[in-house]
């Protein structure tokens, strides 16, 4: 064959350019999640002076990614369905009961995640019952002002709508970027605030943790006659049980790299970005599964994943090219980008690229085929799943990483 041909082919047959560039869209919004590394890294002395903090970091992130996961899913639909108007005010009852429901989520999300985290903390991480009773006011005033993510989600789902975008296909990558940076800020703050402030400090934090408990309570009592509010807030339970022992499996190897890379900020800068762009991975290849097996373009079976490898290699391909990109930005903010210092983190990072990858892809799949067999919506179960399924396998492939590769720089 000669080589124009096996040139087209490849490009044609193996690996359509309009997944590739469909991918490196998708995943280029990640690179914000540097911003959201650069903070932790900037910051670490914060970190460093809570024993647990840095631990309890991937449960904050998962845990506003599952409610802006659920928020953006139902809002997009919603105004797909024109169940919800254009506008902020005089909205419809669908719309304001979507905002009371994420309210009383967000808080149902701090109590299982700050539960499960403080379980694991006696056992694993040597956490006191004073440690115990700070994780969960710092859990919950931090998710409290991550409430500002669904005022933002609200106002780019609105306009982006009204500009004609797809805002199944734009809001949640977006949007999760977006929280990322935000969460980490939040966080950071409230830590500083809590612990590095006066007596003042800690008054702020517990005021803000006592007024999500408030708004949840009141919006329950009002709400409770209503079926599809009672419905999500029952069937997250489930969803948030396994995603909070999934983020603290992950929290406790971060724990564990921590003592690995110590002083490594290029590390801590890039880690948000590469859990983001992993799960990206993750959402594509099980929401265009799910799709293709509703379309029945797919047979309901796992060896269709075969039919699905061209959309998993360009997807692999995009995040490669976006690995590239954050081990270039991550050393340019820490000052240490040469050839050498680049070939020797690039390595890393396509160690961890080629694991994460591989796992995740078959996880998306999977849940995917699985749900979808068993006639229950995919939807509210590919993303949850697989986002905190990508941070635990991120996590733990760069600590497998780190221990079987000498990096230096």
């Amino acid at each position: 064959m000669k080589r124009t041909n096996i040139r087209r082919y490849f490009i044609k047959d193996f690996l359509p350019l309009g997944y590739l560039k469909e991918g490196i869209i998708a995943l280029s919004f990640n690179i914000g999640g540097i911003v959201a590394g650069f903070t932790v890294a900037s910051q670490f002395n914060v970190f460093q002076t809570i024993p647990w903090a840095i631990a309890l970091y991937p449960a904050i992130l998962s845990a506003r990614g599952v409610i802006s996961g659920t928020f953006s899913g139902r809002l997009s639909t919603a105004l797909h369905l024109g169940t919800i108007d254009l506008r902020l005010r005089g909205n419809t009852d669908k719309f304001y009961l979507l905002i009371k429901t994420i309210i009383v989520l967000t808080l149902e999300t701090s109590l299982i995640m700050s539960l499960f985290t403080i379980v694991v903390g006696f056992l694993f991480w040597g956490i006191t019952l004073f440690d115990s009773v700070n994780i969960l006011i710092i859990v919950t005033s931090t998710m409290f002002l991550g409430m500002i993510n669904s005022i933002i989600t609200i106002l780019f789902a609105l306009v982006s709508f009204k500009k004609g975008l797809d805002t199944d296909v734009v809001l949640y990558p977006i949007m999760s970027t977006v929280a990322d940076i935000t969460m980490t800020l939040f966080y950071v703050s409230i830590l500083t605030l809590f612990f590095l402030f006066n007596f003042a400090g800690k008054i702020i934090v517990i005021t803000l943790a006592m007024l999500l408990v408030t708004l949840a309570f009141f919006f329950s009592l009002r709400c409770y006659h209503n079926k599809e509010f009672i419905k999500t807030i029952k069937e997250s339970i489930l969803t948030l049980c396994l995603v909070a022992v999934i983020v603290n499996i992950t929290g406790t190897i971060l724990r564990d790299i921590e003592k690995i890379v110590v002083g490594r900020k290029e590390i801590y800068t890039i880690y948000p970005a590469l859990i983001d762009t992993i799960g990206d991975v993750g959402s594509v290849v099980g929401s265009t599964a799910t799709t293709k097996f509703a379309l029945g373009l797919f047979a309901p079976s796992f060896r269709s994943i075969l039919s699905h490898a061209k959309r998993i290699f360009a997807t692999w391909l995009a995040s490669v090219v976006m690995f590239i990109v954050y081990a270039v930005v991550s050393l340019l903010a820490e000052g240490l980008l040469t050839v050498h210092t680049f070939l020797s983190f690039f390595s890393l990072l396509f160690a961890v690229n080629v694991i994460a990858v591989s796992v995740i892809s078959v996880i998306s799949f999977t849940v995917g085929y699985l749900t979808y067999k068993k006639g229950l919506d995919p939807d509210n179960f590919v993303i949850p799943i697989e986002s905190s399924l990508a941070d635990t396998i991120t996590t733990g492939a760069l600590f497998f990483a780190l221990f079987m590769i000498s990096y230096t720089i």
